[in-house]
């Protein structure tokens, strides 16, 4: 994998915080947001928050950043609202979404219609709510139970229930629904209604589904172990399936070139591996049986990025063999397919052809050849180069990925896709940070972890979850000075590395927003004009620093 080496632009992005006016409200911003949502909330123009607070690009926003909102809004801060610490009657409450909660479940919970808590929340998709989200209850409900304290979930049977019975399993690392509907004895169907699920790929580990009364024989749903199945999966499924990670929407992987250290990518709590493939027209989908069987035969899922050259598919030719491609690859195993990567940038996309619309009719085409072959593998779109370049160069041979996402969007992109890829490799300062970085413009959004996230996952209106198909952090310790273009990375340590890190995959996880991490990277050694070894964890020693900070975030496997 080749970088994008940055280009100092004169960007100026006006984001200092301001003053708050009389009767002005501060408000944070939490994990989902964006601003049209907020300004709903408080009753105020997203146009007057812009100017409230000196933002110019409304994509502009991150969790935790301090919003003035201007004095008119009849809503009050959500931040000043605390949960009661009692059960309120019938007047509505405040309820803190847990681990496994899905929306219907809350509302039949409280005993108000689904419609109006989306309503009462401004939520536009009711798959779109995560962990630790505050949600208004409106006052409809006639009983409800005690909002701040956690609420468990329907408890699953401590006993395997008979015949109709139904019951509860909580969703564990390497399942996926049709493997779930099997090993119940259910349909996928019935298992999908159950739950009213839409997308058969859209569920998550540590998610309780509701199993309908229709298994004749049901293992243990509160074992953590994961059961034995009834029957053999319709879908290809990895040789050996790894544990059970804990609870949460999040999981973690690495890409590696010689896949030689498992045990200390298990070590750091991975359960994905990510390998490349250049296809070329007339490929055959075999190249990468030996990838899947490897990763499926050391406990590991594996995401399989598929790029191309350029001009195999100038004017939009051989869409159909990349697709016929990839659907193949799908039907061999993959468990995770990025479609193309960083075709915002003419060395990854025909020059003077960049344009999200034509992306998105590939997308279109690979995704609907993966999910007739392997409607269990998860595709991420191709993950853009973060640039800000466009101005020097002229949108022929580059796009700034701010814009680019947005196009996507607009083109629905989000009906061809599981999952959002972004790529963070340009980071020199922690994480947590959202300024103080030393280059120019410090500013720019794609310096800073939070601001990458906001930007992506706001793009597309929170419709779906981000996938990092490439989040590290680049040191010369241990390999010797960096290239030019890549000095800006000259005084990052080992330490800083790991630190940063583990702190990002804490991020990603509590997020809400973030399905998966890949870290770029876990092996590499080639250390040139492209110093891919320097954003390695496993260092030339064989050491991984990383690896134990990224253990404390996710308990390791």
């Amino acid at each position: 994998m080749r970088r994008f080496v940055q280009f100092v632009l004169a960007l100026a992005l006006a984001l200092s915080s301001v003053q708050a006016a009389f009767a002005d409200t501060i408000y944070v911003v939490q994990p989902g947001d964006w601003l049209a949502k907020i300004a709903a909330r408080f009753g105020v123009s997203p146009q007057a928050i812009l100017a409230a607070n000196n933002i110019s690009n409304p994509n502009l926003i991150f969790a935790g950043q301090q919003l003035v909102i201007p004095s008119g809004g009849s809503s009050p801060a959500p931040t000043a609202a605390p949960a009661p610490t009692t059960a309120p009657a019938t007047g509505g409450g405040i309820y803190v979404v847990q681990a496994g909660d899905w929306l219907s479940r809350i509302a039949a919970r409280f005993g108000v219609s689904l419609a109006s808590l989306m309503a009462a929340n401004n939520i536009v998709n009711p798959s779109l709510i995560y962990v630790g989200q505050r949600l208004v209850i409106p006052g409809q409900g006639s009983s409800q139970p005690q909002p701040t304290a956690a609420p468990q979930p329907t408890a699953a049977p401590t006993t395997a229930p008979s015949t109709g019975a139904g019951g509860t399993y909580v969703v564990q690392a390497g399942d996926w629904l049709s493997r779930i509907a099997a090993r119940f004895g259910v349909s996928l169907s019935a298992l999908m209604a159950a739950n009213g699920l839409t997308n058969p790929n859209l569920i998550y580990v540590g998610q309780r589904l509701i199993i309908p009364g229709q298994g004749s024989s049901q293992p243990q749903p509160t074992a953590t172990a994961t059961p034995a199945p009834t029957s053999q999966p319709t879908q290809p499924a990895p040789t050996s399936n790894p544990p059970p990670a804990s609870p949460g929407g999040f999981e973690l992987g690495g890409h590696v070139d010689t896949f030689a250290f498992p045990d200390l990518m298990k070590y750091a709590g991975m359960y994905w591996v990510k390998k490349q493939i250049r296809w070329t027209p007339g490929l055959a989908a075999s190249v990468a049986g030996g990838a899947i069987s490897d990763a499926h035969a050391k406990g590991f899922k594996i995401l399989l990025g598929v790029v191309g050259n350029p001009g195999d598919i100038s004017g939009g030719a051989n869409y159909d063999a990349y697709a016929a491609f990839v659907g193949e690859v799908a039907r061999l195993g993959a468990d995770g397919i990025e479609v193309w990567n960083e075709m915002n940038i003419d060395r990854e996309w025909p020059a003077g052809q960049i344009n999200p619309g034509s992306y998105t009719d590939l997308l279109r085409r690979a995704y609907n050849a993966i999910k007739a072959a392997n409607a269990n593998t998860l595709v991420i779109s191709g993950a853009l180069a973060p640039t800000g370049a466009e101005g020097a160069f002229g949108l022929d041979h580059v796009w700034n990925d701010d814009r680019y996402v947005r196009g996507m969007a607009a083109a629905g992109a989000a009906n061809y896709m599981d999952c959002i890829g972004i790529h963070y490799n340009e980071g020199i300062v922690s994480p947590v940070l959202t300024s103080g970085d030393p280059r120019n413009p410090s500013n720019y959004y794609s310096r800073y972890y939070q601001t990458m996230v906001s930007t992506y996952y706001n793009a597309f209106g929170g419709a779906r979850k981000l996938c990092f198909t490439e989040l590290g952090y680049l040191s010369p310790e241990g390999f010797g000075p960096l290239p030019a273009a890549f000095s800006w990375a000259g005084d990052t340590s080992v330490a800083e590395q790991a630190q940063w890190l583990g702190e990002a995959a804490n991020l990603a996880k509590n997020s809400g927003v973030v399905r998966l991490m890949i870290v770029w990277n876990v092996d590499f050694r080639r250390y040139d004009d492209d110093p891919m070894g320097g954003y390695s964890i496993v260092r030339p020693d064989n050491s991984c620093r990383a690896c134990e900070e990224l253990r404390k975030v996710t308990g390791g496997r």
